[in-house]
């Protein structure tokens, strides 16, 4: 009677670790930091703007498809925007900057809450997992200030030189989740629709992002 309790107890537990093993979903949560620059285009040029030091923080959802494919929306809270030496920027199209006035570097902050849907390819490794994807975005702006040597709220709305609350984009991420949940992920997000209004030009995000995060 007590081997076939043993083993009764053996089986139940074999079964609740695969199950474990094959679970469909799990949540998650991570963290990092954040490079985020600006890409500015009109009709003569383009010009992408310095790297800003930010973070971001958020929670995903990480369902499983089938054994190689996995689909993860999730919700982050990130900071974006960039820095911009006035200076550098006159001096390379052959304008004295001599005539500049306090701060020569002006500094984008944007905060926003992002929705990033990905696509996942895992790949087993050693005793974990390597993990490749990407997915579209939609992140809204929560607020946008520029600072200089005193710092200015950006205004948003649907008129000309006005900022856009809503952007659109597509990241990459790829990393590797080991047998506890741990994982280490670095990703690039691309954005494809202009923060500002304006008929004359365009700048669009970009982000690279590296960080730590948790599968429960």
């Amino acid at each position: 009677m007590k081997k076939i309790l043993l083993l009764l107890t053996l089986v139940a537990g074999l079964s609740v670790a695969a199950n474990a093993q094959n679970k469909p979903v799990f949540f998650g949560i991570k963290a990092g930091v954040a490079f985020p620059t600006i890409d500015f285009s009109n009709e003569i040029a383009s010009r992408n703007t310095d790297s800003k030091t930010s973070f971001y923080v958020g929670a995903i959802a990480d369902i499983n498809i089938s054994p190689l494919f996995s689909f993860q929306p999730g919700l982050t809270y990130i900071g974006k925007g960039a820095k911009f030496n006035m200076r550098k920027a006159m001096e390379e199209i052959d304008i004295d900057p001599s005539d500049l006035q306090g701060n020569e570097i002006f500094t984008f902050n944007y905060s926003y809450l992002e929705l990033p849907v990905n696509f996942l390819a895992n790949f087993k490794v050693g005793g974990g997992k390597f993990f490749i994807g990407a997915g579209p975005y939609v992140a809204y702006a929560i607020s946008a200030n520029l600072e200089s040597t005193e710092k200015d709220d950006l205004e948003f709305g649907s008129e000309d030189g006005l900022y856009r609350r809503v952007e659109f984009g597509i990241n990459f991420l790829g990393g590797y989740t080991l047998i506890n949940g741990l994982n280490l992920h670095a990703g690039y997000g691309l954005g494809l629709t202009t923060i500002q209004n304006s008929s004359e030009s365009s700048s669009k995000h970009k982000v690279f992002s590296v960080g730590l995060g948790f599968n429960f």
